[in-house]
């Protein structure tokens, strides 16, 4: 059983992860960690300090539990840009601050590193309003590029192709092609259990614009992810190819180093060392924006279409009571995860909520509990009392 402790710096709650139960537990690990929420409230998804709470949080952990691998994300730069518009000093100051704190966790840590971008970011050109479709359109607040249409009418699919002909709409793709994409690159594809909750169609949006549909109803971005088909990487352990080697990279050198694979969102190369190189970020047209299906990719070493594809109906998996309450649309830890079958000690600590605990497979997960911005504390996650 996973255990879920919520601090809202003026309580601690501890809970079952999947069922949302409240739980008591009075064992070494519990206590420990209900320390590091102590030590370490957080300030804010937006705040100047919130990166430096990531590296403080798990230089404590660090202390106290020793782990062989460390998983950190750096988001503060991605959220501060994304929604608020910044003269362009500002900007560099904020992109160049993410890479200095991650730089100096490793000097402070001394571990060895695994440093990940996800790509620069680029102006929001424009929306793209598809809610007067006869069928149904969906999108995610945290994707610009990708919208699911289920059930076009023939009136829908002239209305697309005119916004193609416009140059707003780069390509409009078929469930089966999109499909046929991953099968053609990845031959052990993990397949869906139903792909009628995906779309019969992904639009793929012209760089710079994004989707008004079912799901985006909250914070309109300013600025939205480029087409990262390249990410930059920086580590002394050797070079790699594409994103899905990540994995076996850091797992075939675990056994002689300690590791921290380190992701700073919205980044780009020209804020990399020197000595950084650049992999692949999907497959053709298909490039992972920040969110489920980069983390699941990088630390599966695997793509992962079907597990929440861009666009799928995600009400139709509601049910009275939920699996996972505090994993946001995340109903199961996934397998295969670059921890899960570690036997060494594991950490991630981040302010990117949700992915921490559900996607890396580790021991001990701490995280902002913060929604849309909005920020209510933070949340541990104890995966394995047992090392």
């Amino acid at each position: 059983m996973s255990l879920a402790m919520i601090d809202a710096r003026e309580w601690q709650n501890l809970f079952d992860l999947e069922t949302g139960q409240k739980r008591a537990d009075d064992s070494p690990i519990v206590s420990m960690v209900s320390q590091v929420l102590d030590n370490n409230p957080y300030p804010g998804d937006i705040d100047e300090k919130a990166n430096q709470w990531v590296s403080k949080t798990a230089l404590d952990l660090i202390e106290r539990y020793d782990p062989g691998l460390v998983c950190l994300s750096y988001v503060q730069q991605f959220f501060a840009n994304r929604y608020f518009d910044h003269p362009k000093p500002e900007k560099h100051r904020m992109f160049c601050a993410a890479m200095t704190e991650a730089l100096q966790f490793i000097e402070t840590s001394g571990y060895t590193p695994v440093i990940v971008g996800t790509g620069g970011m680029v102006p929001l050109q424009g929306d793209i309003d598809l809610s007067g479709l006869d069928g149904l359109a969906i999108s995610s607040n945290w994707s610009a590029r990708y919208c699911g249409v289920h059930s076009p009418s023939s009136a829908d699919m002239v209305f697309l192709k005119s916004l193609k002909s416009k140059g707003l709409i780069e390509r409009i793709i078929s469930k089966e092609e999109w499909i046929n994409l991953f099968a053609s690159v990845q031959t052990d594809l993990d397949r869906a259990e139903d792909e009628g909750l995906m779309p019969d169609f992904l639009v793929v949006s012209t760089q710079g614009f994004a989707f008004k549909t079912m799901g985006t109803t909250l914070r309109k971005p300013v600025n939205v992810p480029e087409n990262n088909f390249k990410i930059p990487v920086y580590t002394p352990l050797g070079r790699i190819e594409d994103l899905r080697q990540i994995k076996s990279l850091i797992r075939s050198n675990l056994g002689h180093h300690k590791i921290a694979l380190i992701l700073v969102e919205g980044v780009g190369q020209e804020y990399f060392p020197g000595n950084s190189f650049l992999c692949g970020n999907g497959p053709g047209w298909f490039c992972n924006e920040p969110g489920d299906a980069f983390y699941l990719t990088l630390s599966t070493g695997k793509y992962q279409p079907f597990a929440y594809p861009a666009g799928y109906r995600y009400f139709d998996q509601d049910v009275e009571n939920i699996r996972f309450p505090f994993s946001g649309y995340m109903t199961n830890i996934p397998e295969n995860t670059l921890a899960l079958d570690h036997a060494g000690k594991s950490i991630a600590v981040g302010n990117r909520s949700i992915f921490m605990h559900m996607v890396f497979g580790v021991d001990i997960a701490v995280e902002c509990f913060a929604r849309n911005l909005f920020n209510q504390g933070c949340m541990a996650v104890i995966h394995n009392k047992d090392k």
